[in-house]
């Protein structure tokens, strides 16, 4: 099924990406106009804010609720700005269109859940507003479009995605790995719908944000969603990814915007050269498949096991060391031999089994 997306219709500055700023929780009304207001001198169009906070455990703050819905209010009327929350259930969506909310996000939780997806599918039924969907916690693209895929059949067409990064066990340097190769092939598959990175759940510091800011904007997203707040170190949620408005119109300030259609000579012969050693690339694999299908003949023939994990185990070492003596990750390589190897025992099962 095919995403049938229609332009946002969201404000944003020529000379910046559309960028969507707020809080990370609305706390206090004074906070909330505060935080507003400066956005607001800014130059910035779109003010977020959780109303309600899904926390991991019980116990910490999970919003405001409805309250909140109020403070959203104000700050539309005092400051002009567009304001938006996430929702996660059929009653947000109702309390969000009783106070005139002009868009919606998706949490990455919600997102993974296709029940949870189909009831707020259900109760967007038939409303013209913006409606951003982060990523699923897992690295599941088939999962994160079908949640979009269901919002679109209840008739929402002005999508976007969220990307902000994927939770990983491991101790690692962002909060949540970027993955960048999962948005990327979302782009290349959904090419019209827009994709907004969300640097701070990504970096989950705030020095962080500037840098992965700009990495956004060399791969071409469409914008930014940034925690912004008044006093970021006294912050109720997440204050050690929020930055204050003061520092957000620095970074903005800074982002170097790539032209996505420029194609100037010299790339379009670099391009020729990489579809050269590509095609060059893929007669050597072929040659090496054939050299694998003898040696599962071989073994076919004298009842050898297909899987010899000296060998297996020598390949991943050699090959790995000559990377690294070539500038290519280790990492990088091990998962290539691991897939070529994958590949070459298909194609001896394959001749065994005949």
């Amino acid at each position: 099924m095919e995403l049938d997306i229609l332009p946002l219709n969201l404000p944003s500055d020529s000379h910046r990406p559309l960028v969507i700023a707020g809080p990370c929780s609305a706390e206090t009304e004074e906070q909330m106009l505060c935080t507003a207001q400066a956005l607001a001198q800014k130059g910035c169009h779109l003010f977020r804010a959780g109303v309600w906070k899904p926390r991991t455990k019980p116990g910490g703050f999970e919003g405001n609720g409805e309250k909140a819905l109020t403070w959203l209010q104000q700050v539309k009327t005092s400051t002009g700005m567009l304001v938006g929350t996430e929702v996660a259930t059929p009653e947000h969506v109702e309390l969000c269109l009783k106070y005139d909310l002009d868009m919606l996000w998706i949490g990455a939780r919600t997102t993974a859940n296709p029940f949870a997806m189909q009831s707020l599918a259900d109760s967007l039924q038939g409303i013209d507003l913006p409606i951003l969907v982060k990523n699923p916690i897992s690295p599941d693209l088939e999962l994160w479009i079908g949640a979009m895929q269901r919002l679109n059949q209840a008739g929402i067409k002005r999508l976007a995605a969220i990307h902000r990064g994927f939770s990983s066990y491991d101790n690692k340097l962002y909060r949540n790995t970027p993955t960048w190769q999962i948005p990327l092939e979302l782009r290349r598959r959904v090419p019209e719908l827009p994709i907004i990175c969300d640097p701070s759940h990504i970096g989950g510091k705030r020095e962080l944000i500037a840098p992965l800011c700009q990495q956004a904007m060399d791969l071409g997203f469409d914008g930014l969603i940034i925690e912004t707040h008044c006093t970021p170190d006294k912050a109720w949620s997440d204050s050690a990814q929020q930055i204050t408005p003061d520092v957000l119109n620095y970074i903005l300030s800074l982002l170097i915007i790539r032209n996505e259609h420029q194609q100037i000579d010299e790339i379009v012969d670099f391009r020729r050269q990489i579809d050269e050693y590509d095609h060059q690339m893929m007669e050597l694999l072929a040659k090496r498949m054939r050299v694998c299908r003898q040696i599962g003949r071989y073994k076919r023939d004298h009842n050898i096991t297909i899987f010899q994990a000296n060998r297996y185990n020598e390949i991943l070492v050699k090959r790995g060391a000559q990377g690294a003596l070539c500038g290519m990750n280790a990492d990088f390589i091990a998962t290539l031999f691991e897939t070529i190897h994958e590949e070459s025992v298909r194609q001896q099962m394959d001749i065994i089994n005949q």
